[in-house]
């Protein structure tokens, strides 16, 4: 600065930090009594600061006023030179006049902020005054100079201390919040553990209710698959199976020989007008063996016997005539022998089924409904409780980060290591 003045260059010490264990509990109070104790030890300070600055605004007024009298021997020199002069030192008495008045009492901290923006704003204003008229002051004033720059550089280092004490006091607010952020998470962390803790004791409850739900409709399924009633359903089942297997080899002949014949068959149902043959025909063409049955037999016979006839006549075109009527001679005669297989195969179906229907399956596929409803409530509850357990473990990760950067914050404000007690 050209009219410049010193500033003070802060000390630090360093000290070794003292160690003390701690609870998450004691630590806001801690925070808070350190806070209050420097808050109230900075505002000692700026008090003093202000008092020691507020005779020094009285000296810059003073000045101000003795300046404004002395015509500072201008008379001598040349015309424009004197202009150059009175101005100068005009405005220089202007500032001091407008800007420099007495400092605010300091009651509380909040007055501190007040005080630093006056006192950087009368700084500011004689500075660029001075600045600006240096060579006029130094040259035509120069008595006034030295006591100038003695004034200003005192009121910038008491300015600056205030400065200082107030970034120092903003420092340890944010510092303060920081460390109460991170207790917030960590509370909130341990909230949420005892939550999930809670939850999986929850579902761990709920799971073993569910494992002797399970346990109890396995035993009566258990004892129902023990009866002798079931050991005779099985049976029949078994029996069922074999004529299943029985009807699926009738079905096969059935479906292969009338295959030989589906070209006439599918042409007459395209030529009949008869509504009554055309529904059993297209029945036939789809599943012979469940349209062969007894009371069938005379209208499939009458459709065969059409069927013959429409080849000789040529309504219904065929490849090879004396085959198609060899085959459809092959399939009436063959009608008896099929009718009579299937007749046979399904009663005695009907006869296993009824049988079969005797015994009361109700309560074994009630409880075996239930039991896959279990099951399946089971798996959900422990996917729900692997899903707390990791949480937790992901839970206590972060809040070991937490408490490593709370105790690196806390040893920062209050030059002491402590290590946080483990919860209990």
């Amino acid at each position: 600065m050209v009219f410049g003045w010193g500033k003070k260059k802060d000390e630090k010490t360093h000290n070794v930090p003292k160690q003390l264990e701690i609870s998450l509990e004691d630590i806001s109070e801690i925070v808070d009594n350190i806070l209050h104790m420097r808050e109230t030890q900075a505002l000692t300070e700026i008090k003093s600061l202000r008092d020691m600055t507020q005779p020094l605004i009285k000296e810059l007024v003073k000045i101000g006023q003795t300046l404004e009298k002395d015509n500072l021997a201008v008379d001598d020199i040349d015309k424009h030179l004197r202009i150059i002069v009175v101005r100068g030192k005009n405005q220089v008495i202007e500032v001091i006049k407008k800007d420099v008045s007495d400092l605010p009492i300091i009651s509380i901290f909040e007055d501190t902020r007040n005080l630093d923006g006056i006192l950087n704003q009368v700084l500011k204003k004689i500075g660029d005054v001075l600045g600006r008229q240096t060579r006029v002051i130094h040259i035509f004033a120069k008595k006034y100079a030295e006591k100038l720059k003695e004034i200003l550089a005192q009121m910038n280092s008491n300015h600056s201390e205030i400065k200082q004490l107030l970034k120092n006091h903003d420092d340890s607010l944010n510092t303060s919040q920081k460390i109460n952020d991170l207790l917030k998470m960590i509370m909130t962390s341990e909230n949420e553990i005892k939550h999930n803790e809670q939850r999986i004791s929850e579902l761990k409850t709920s799971v073993n209710v569910l494992e002797n739900k399970i346990e109890s409709l396995n035993n009566s399924i258990k004892k129902i698959k023990n009866s002798k009633e079931y050991e005779g359903y099985l049976k029949l089942k078994q029996s069922l199976s074999k004529l299943n297997s029985e009807k699926s080899q009738i079905k096969n002949q059935i479906d292969s020989q009338f295959t030989k014949i589906s070209r006439p068959l599918g042409r007459y149902e395209y030529i009949s007008s008869d509504k009554e043959q055309r529904n059993l025909l297209s029945k036939l063409v789809e599943n012979p063996i469940q349209t062969l049955v007894s009371k069938n037999k005379d209208l499939i016979i009458i459709i065969l016997e059409n069927i013959r006839k429409g080849i000789l006549s040529g309504s219904i075109s065929v490849k090879d005539v004396d085959k198609s009527m060899m085959q459809i001679t092959e399939t009436i005669e063959m009608l008896d022998s099929f009718i009579k297989q299937v007749d046979i195969l399904r009663e005695k179906i009907q006869n296993i089924e009824s049988q079969m229907n005797e015994f009361d399956r109700g309560d074994l596929l009630k409880f075996e409904k239930e039991l896959q409803k279990k099951f399946q409530e089971k798996d959900e509850q422990i996917q729900k409780l692997v899903a707390f357990e990791n949480q937790i473990i992901q839970i206590h990760s972060q809040i070991s980060k937490h408490k490593s950067l709370l105790e690196t914050t806390l040893r920062q404000f209050t030059n002491i290591q402590y290590t946080i007690k483990k919860s209990s």
